[in-house]
């Protein structure tokens, strides 16, 4: 293995990670927008408020698309393990 597989190996693995991910991150920032603009309209700024929703949501988001996550993974290692 050179130097320029091991860096393309690399750069599909963060690339990877970061499409897995991406769902969960894009949820979690919409919520927490849109959880912000509530506290804001109503004046109610407690910590807890913008928390809960935020991990709620991105609890259902992982439950959902936990079989969608496993199967990129699993597709990553099998065309990095392949020669």
């Amino acid at each position: 293995m050179t130097d320029g597989d091991l860096v393309e190996l690399v750069r599909q693995a963060i690339l990877g990670g970061l499409l897995v991910i991406a769902p969960v991150l894009i949820v979690g920032f919409g919520v927490a927008v849109m959880t912000g603009l509530v506290q804001a309209a109503t004046g109610i700024h407690e910590p807890l408020v913008g928390l809960v929703p935020r991990l709620a949501a991105m609890a259902a988001v992982l439950v959902l698309a936990m079989p969608w996550m496993v199967e990129r993974f699993v597709e990553m290692f099998r065309t990095a393990a392949t020669p």
